[in-house]
């Protein structure tokens, strides 16, 4: 044995170290802590003068973090050693997936851009760093993902980001138990399988409304990727996010550890078996003809009486569709503002271009309201009109937007209104969602409305498709963020949506971008975009059928919860086994003593 600096290494050989850092017992947590490394020999002290990575490193040039704390994970070259280095490392390693969106679009990064953040945390050199890694990258990915709203909310992003980025705090200790120091094959497995459940419970918890919504969805990224709108159509969003993320730690595996790579190998290739297969026998719905759908576009209107002109400009755009045939005529979100609404004209007018055009119009309403219940107050409305006026189908928006449409305890944070663009007062919820029967244009035609970014929950599509909606129709607004990715970003969630459900969607706004998507997610005819003031005709294919995601619902949730569950499970049995630690030994003997025992 060559002795390094004069002294002899501390605890077990060279080899016991390296043995127990690749055994399923280091997998399980076995001697990873601080008191455990040091019972176990594995101290920075032993592993350095002896020169091996022990259960740290695997050999991989693992030093300093990479060796402290139990042996979290081999700190490889390039790893910042500031503390503020590793912090800003983290920040912009978080913000990568933003790239994967519109507009940059870049799909295919999606599958690699997470392969930093997780390289990085799989560093840490303690818990607590970990769960810091994964805090800070959580807020570069929410001020990356949302930056279009810096306009609205200002510096109040910042404080929404730090407290949404508290979410992967958790995954970053679940990704440093499960990709530090050298994984075994069984760790490996579970790392695929458990660091993207992890994550999809970010996502789960992030969707709630008053946490901002489910915008920004790692699956979300493969709206135009014709696999991945398959995968969709099985699993939702969410099994797309699930392997997007197994994609990354499988490619991190590779990267990172020198004895997982055939492990991980094998793993992407399940992952493509697992896309072939889908794509293969998920079922597919079947075509049952085409139905002709307008989008009004006015574009954007702004100054003095721009309401009222933005009202003329879509009473123009919708007389030029006369004689087209089409079965229905879709105006954006807002595009009758509250004075417009309050006019008996304004009906008489609506009603006079839908006897011209032949088609029922679907507009929007802002404006104050009393809705079936009886309740005053300002409603976003999806209202049909057809040639005698409003035909009494209404649906009022469920889902507002924070700090938008209304202020979250607006006791406590109404202080928000004089910062940024908060709503000045709340807008009223809807009760229940509709499905609108067309009594002109296309007879018996069903289509169920949404507003806005109620587009992006999968979960209100879904229960429209299974109420007997044919068509989903989106009415959105997205011109205070006229000049960001904001409207790309939006515009890319029906094709998501239509592709889960087997079911086309139409997302008519105001200034762009208006798109439609087929029953398999894919795009249909021409996108209005942010430029444009035009209307424009989709032919529509209609099916029938279901998907599995349509019967099954958000199944791939309840997976990543069970493979959660079964890894608390796991870990906690073997805590149980772990055997207490021994009353501490001797001091030991040293050459040349020690502040202890004086040399002689």
């Amino acid at each position: 044995m060559r002795i390094r600096g004069g002294r002899l290494p501390i605890g077990r050989n060279p080899a016991g170290a390296s043995d127990e850092g690749t055994s399923d017992e280091a997998a399980s947590g076995e001697g990873t802590s601080a008191e455990g490394a040091s019972r176990e020999g594995t101290s920075s002290v032993g592993t350095s003068d002896v020169g091996t990575s022990g259960a740290g490193g695997s050999g991989d040039g693992g030093s300093g973090d990479g060796q402290a704390a139990g042996g979290r994970g081999s700190a490889g070259a390039g790893t910042p050693s500031s503390p503020w280095a590793r912090g800003a490392a983290a920040l912009l390693a978080g913000a990568l997936p933003a790239l994967a969106f519109p507009a940059p679009g870049l799909w295919w990064f999606a599958y690699v851009a997470l392969v930093p953040w997780l390289l990085l945390i799989r560093t840490a050199h303690s818990p607590r760093r970990a769960a810091l890694d994964g805090w800070i990258g959580g807020i570069g990915f929410i001020i990356a993902v949302h930056h279009w709203l810096v306009p609205s909310l200002h510096v109040f992003i910042v404080l929404l980001a730090a407290l949404l980025g508290l979410l992967w705090a958790p995954w970053g200790l679940l990704v440093s138990r499960l990709l530090g120091g050298a994984p075994s094959a069984s760790r490996a497995v579970a790392a695929v399988v458990v660091v993207p459940s992890g994550w999809l419970m970010i996502e789960l918890v992030r969707s709630w409304e008053g946490l901002g919504g489910p915008w920004g969805l790692l699956g979300a990224s493969q709206w135009e990727v014709a696999p991945g709108l398959r995968v969709a159509s099985v699993g939702g969003v969410w099994l797309v996010s699930l392997l997007v993320l197994a994609v990354n730690t499988g490619a991190a595996l590779l990267v990172a550890d020198r004895a997982a790579r055939t492990t991980a190998g094998v793993l992407l290739v399940v992952c493509a078996l697992s896309v072939a297969a889908m794509w293969a026998w998920a079922p597919r719905p079947t075509s049952t003809g085409t139905v002709r759908i307008a989008v009004v576009q006015p574009g954007v209107v702004e100054g003095p009486g721009s309401v009222a002109r933005r009202f003329d400009r879509g009473e123009e755009l919708t007389r030029s569709l006369e004689g087209r045939g089409v079965d229905l005529v879709v105006w954006g979100e807002s595009s009758i503002g509250a004075g417009a609404w309050e006019r008996p004209e304004t009906a008489r007018r609506l009603a006079e271009l839908s006897r011209r055009v032949g088609a029922d119009l679907l507009v929007n309403v802002d404006a104050r309201q009393t809705d079936g219940s009886g309740r005053s107050g300002i409603f976003k409305s999806a209202v049909l009109v057809g040639p005698d006026g409003p035909t009494g189908d209404r649906y009022d928006k469920m889902r507002l937007v924070p700090f938008g449409e209304y202020v979250p305890a607006r006791s406590l944070l109404g202080w928000a209104t004089s910062v940024g663009k908060a709503a000045g007062e709340d807008r009223l919820r809807g009760d229940r969602q509709v499905v609108m029967t067309l009594p002109d244009g296309a007879p018996g035609l069903r289509i169920g409305p949404l507003v806005c970014f109620e587009t992006a929950f999968p979960d209100m599509s879904r229960r429209l498709v299974r109420d007997g909606a044919q068509v989903i129709v989106a009415q959105s607004a997205t011109s205070t963020f006229q000049d960001s990715w904001a409207p790309a970003q939006h515009a890319s969630l029906g094709a998501l949506r239509a592709a889960e459900n087997g079911r086309p969607m139409v997302h008519a706004t105001l200034t762009g971008i208006s798109a439609a998507y087929g029953p398999r997610g894919e795009r249909v005819g021409r996108p209005l975009g942010t430029d444009a003031s035009a209307a424009e005709v989709f032919d529509l294919p209609l099916a029938r059928g279901e998907t599995l995601y349509g019967r099954l619902g958000d199944w791939p949730v309840y997976g990543a919860l069970a493979a959660l569950a079964v890894l608390c499970a796991v870990e906690g049995l073997r805590a149980l086994r772990r055997p207490a630690p021994g009353p501490p030994g001797p001091p030991a003997r040293t050459a040349h003593g020690s502040p202890g025992r004086p040399g002689r």
